[in-house]
Order: structure tokens, then C-alpha cells, then sequence
């Protein structure tokens, strides 16, 4: 059974960005290039259904697929090879604007054009990872939505400790060639954290599911080991290897990705990705109304979800404390 509530919190004074008064619809059809990560037919991940809510965002605005829009879409299935592939075959389109899924998607569309307009919906480091020149004045031809902030590597770590409270050494699992910016941003934040909550910080980039087993094991081959599973495309997509071995060794683990909590994993904490694609779509309408990318400031996420899986709790011999049940969007039980 799963119990549900939402809440909305506002992250660092990000307001969502005001709506203007509306040019009347073109006539002219459109056209949007969109490259997703993933598989489409994911039904515990759920992109599909975050291209869905962003597609019935367009309509509400005024945009529908084939009537005064054309709507270009593909799915890499994370890999490197077909994220080139397909950032080149869209670009060479020429859309009127692009929609990238998440940081590896909008790095294939920057080699491709710097004329395009591209908004992208989940990157942790646009600054880092040379999108943008800063969050209120992008520059370019690049905007969009940023995944997280700069205390989310804390929460993270504040919230691991809370349900289990014997964890005295932190893992941050990534895989350096498929999400590069977890090195250069979350993993400083990752490690002063610990630090504050006296806990050993531990950098596990992992590249295979050997490399990931050997993690996991090493940190369940002692007590007090805890795993923090960075926003990563290959971490989601092994989530039943990760989930699977960490239970097997007793190990906790956070994420900011439910995926892996209804996989198996314990505690997730994260923005609302439907709601970022939701969002996602005023940029676009905005766009191809005549606004420029640079004219539109990066922002941050306004509403997080965090969801618990007391089965996993249970298996791992936690009691789960009620105050944080309590704060929990989503209790699978």
C-alpha cells in the first residue's frame, strides 16, 4: 500500500518565472526536438510520463501536436553512442527549439548547434558543465531547469543518518564517464556534509556491475556503512543490481530518485520531476513565441518529494522514526 501527501517548498528565493500577456497563437506549425534519457516503456522510472505532463502543459498554452506543432521525440536508452547519434539527426532538422532530457542530452545538442534554441529540463551543474555563464544571465542559446542545489548533498546525508542512525561511513556511488559533474559538484558539498555529521566521506565512482558490487560489498563488510546514490543515468538504470546488493549486505541507502526506492532501495529525496517537465513547457512556449534563451534565467526546482520503503527498512532491521514517516510523500509499506 502507498500512502501519499505533497507539499511545496520554495528552494533559495526561486520563484517560478512570471507568465506574460500572450501573442495570439501562429499560425505557422511549429517544430520541437526532444531527446530523452532512458527507455520510454520504463514503468517504474516513469520518463514517459514526464514527456506526457510536459506535452499537456504545451497544450494548455496553446500548442497541440499536429495541428500548429510537430513534435520530433527520441529516447537513448543512456546510451552514449545514441545520444550523439540523435542530437545530431535533431538538430539537423532545424527545430524551432529543442527539449533535453537531462545533462548528457544537452552536452550531445551543444556540439551540434549553438543557434538552437535549447531548453534543458534535469542538469545538476549547468554552470560546471559549460551551459550556461551564470543561473540568472545564461548567455547563448541554452536555459532551462536546474536538478538540484547546493545543500542537497547534506540532505541527503542529514536523512540517511536519521533512519539509520549507526551509519558511520557515506558512499557517494557515480559513474565518472556518464555524469562527470557529481565529481566537480555534488562530491565537495558530499564530503563537507560528512564531515559536519562526523561521518566518513567515501567516493565510489563505479563503472561496471563489478565495480558496483565491490562497493557495496566493501561497505557492508564492516557496520556502519551507508550508501548515497548520486543523480546519475547508469546508477538508475543498474538500480535493481545497486538495490539488490545493498540489501543482501545490509547497507542504506538515499537517493534523489524514486525509481530506486521502488525498486527496492530505502529512502528517496529529490525535486518533483514531473513537475520540472510541467515547467519546462512555459520556456518552450515562451520561445517559440520570440523570446531568446538568454532572456530566460535558469531555475531551480520549487517542489521535492521524499517517499520511504518501509519493506526495505524491515528487511534491513530498521525502525523507520515516525516523525519521519510523517514528512514522507509517499510510505510504501
Amino acid at each position: 500500500m502507498i500512502r501519499r501527501r505533497e507539499f511545496i517548498t520554495l528552494l533559495g528565493g526561486a520563484a517560478a518565472w512570471p507568465l506574460t500577456a500572450r501573442a495570439q497563437q501562429p499560425n505557422q506549425v511549429r517544430r520541437i526536438a526532444v531527446l530523452m534519457f532512458g527507455d520510454e516503456n520504463d514503468p517504474v522510472r516513469g520518463t514517459k510520463g514526464w514527456l506526457a505532463t510536459f506535452t499537456r502543459r504545451l497544450a494548455e498554452l496553446g500548442w497541440t501536436d499536429g495541428r500548429n506543432l510537430r513534435m520530433n521525440v527520441r529516447w537513448d536508452g543512456d546510451n552514449v553512442d545514441r545520444q550523439r547519434m540523435y542530437a545530431k539527426e535533431l538538430a539537423d532538422l532545424q527545430p524551432d527549439v529543442i527539449l533535453a532530457g537531462a545533462t548528457p542530452q544537452t552536452a550531445a545538442f551543444q556540439q551540434q548547434t549553438s543557434t538552437i534554441p535549447i531548453v534543458f529540463v534535469l542538469v545538476s551543474d549547468p554552470i560546471g558543465s559549460g551551459f550556461v555563464a551564470s543561473l540568472p544571465r545564461p548567455g547563448g542559446n541554452i536555459t532551462g531547469f536546474k536538478l538540484s542545489e547546493e545543500g542537497m548533498a547534506g540532505k541527503w546525508l542529514e536523512l540517511l543518518t536519521e533512519i539509520a542512525p549507526a551509519v558511520r561511513r557515506a558512499a557517494l556511488m557515480f559513474n565518472p564517464d556518464t555524469a562527470p559533474f557529481v565529481r566537480s559538484f555534488y562530491l565537495p558539498l558530499f564530503e563537507a556534509a560528512a564531515r559536519s555529521l562526523k561521518l566518513v566521506p567515501i567516493a565510489a565512482p563505479v563503472h561496471s556491475d563489478a565495480e558496483i558490487e565491490t562497493v557495496i560489498g566493501s561497505l557492508g563488510g564492516e557496520p556502519g556503512g551507508g550508501l548515497v546514490i548520486a543523480p546519475d543515468a547508469f546508477t538508475t538504470g543498474r538500480r535493481s543490481v545497486i538495490v539488490s546488493l545493498a540489501t543482501r549486505n545490509s547497507v542504506p541507502t538515499v537517493s534523489s530518485d524514486a525509481a530506486i526506492l521502488r525498486d527496492g532501495g530505502l529512502l528517496s529525496y529529490g525535486p518533483d520531476l514531473g513537475d520540472m517537465f510541467h515547467r519546462a513547457a512555459l520556456y518552450v512556449d515562451r520561445i517559440l513565441r520570440g523570446a531568446r534563451p538568454d532572456e530566460l534565467p535558469v531555475q531551480l526546482p520549487i517542489k521535492f518529494v521524499m517517499a520511504i520503503n518501509l519493506k526495505t527498512a524491515k528487511a534491513l532491521g530498521l525502525d523507520v522514526p515516525w516523525f519521519l514517516q510523517q514528512r514522507a510523500d509517499e510510505v510504501i509499506e
